[in-house]
């Protein structure tokens, strides 16, 4: 296999997130794209099989295991096929449902891509677990913000998202990894959305990802999507919006995520950002 590295979500190879994209896994079982997604060793690596019907499969893997649904893996492989094919919409079958995602150029001739997630939802989140997750945080309910309930969003990917007041307590993130990856292998979740409201429609993000091997994700479109239908659902922006997220600041990788959320209920969540190779 070919394996492309980009970085997504940066026009600056130092910033973003880095995945890895592989263009053509024909052929390749369970077993070597887990074991390539480890070699790479980013938080994700994105897998692309042409079937010719139209479609692209995408797989996603992380280095310890597969996950559903990833965001800034999708963003660096529209942005590779538009290097090697030209820009345009690709129709992407994930395990997480059909996501198109569209690339074009923007007026400083970088790539730019947008993804629309798979209809988007939440539910609660439960009190236990959301007391556990606070104790693994170090964090106690005055640091949350109550214009921004918890609970658990999907795009794609389950994601809790637990809103702060304050930047310092957002700036500091330390947890028992260990603990955190225990508690979201039970229950299925793939990041946590840790939230802090700026403005009306600019948010600061940090995603702490034990289950892809790595203390934090510096930019994270999946969440990114999962909070533009929380927010949507809970009415808390009126629509349609545009979002942005900063992510990845406090790690030193700077990331922009723009969020685009329909007033339609049932539509998906747009997620754009650019990428660039490493």
């Amino acid at each position: 296999m070919e394996i492309l590295r980009y970085v997504a979500f940066s026009t600056d190879p130092k910033g973003g997130n880095p995945a890895g994209v592989v263009l053509d896994a024909s052929g390749a079982d369970d077993a070597s794209m887990l074991a390539t997604a480890a070699e790479v060793g980013y938080s994700e690596t994105a897998f692309v099989v042409d079937p010719g019907d139209g479609h692209l499969d995408v797989r996603y893997f992380s280095p310890l295991a597969e996950v559903s649904f990833c965001g800034h893996a999708t963003i660096a492989t529209a942005v590779a096929h538009a290097e090697r094919h030209g820009t345009g919409r690709l129709h992407l079958r994930t395990q997480a449902g059909p996501v198109t995602v569209t690339t074009d150029r923007a007026a400083d001739g970088s790539l730019v891509a947008t993804l629309v997630s798979v209809a988007p939802r939440t539910v609660p989140l439960e009190e236990a677990d959301f007391g556990e997750l606070l104790a693994i945080l170090g964090w106690s309910t005055e640091d949350l913000d109550p214009l921004l309930p918890p609970r658990v969003a999907f795009a794609g990917a389950w994601h809790p998202v637990i809103a702060t007041a304050s930047r310092d307590r957002l700036a500091d993130l330390d947890y028992d990894m260990a603990a955190l990856g225990d508690l979201m292998a039970r229950r299925d979740w793939t990041t946590i959305d840790l939230v802090l409201r700026e403005s009306p429609t600019v948010f600061h993000a940090r995603n702490p990802f034990p289950p892809g091997g790595v203390t934090e994700d510096p930019a994270t479109g999946a969440a990114a999507a999962a909070f533009g239908g929380y927010l949507r659902e809970l009415e808390l922006v009126p629509v349609p919006a545009t979002l942005t997220i900063h992510q990845g600041v406090d790690m030193g990788r700077p990331s922009t995520i723009t969020v685009t959320v329909p007033a339609d209920p049932h539509s998906g969540i747009g997620v754009t950002g650019t990428a660039v190779r490493i």
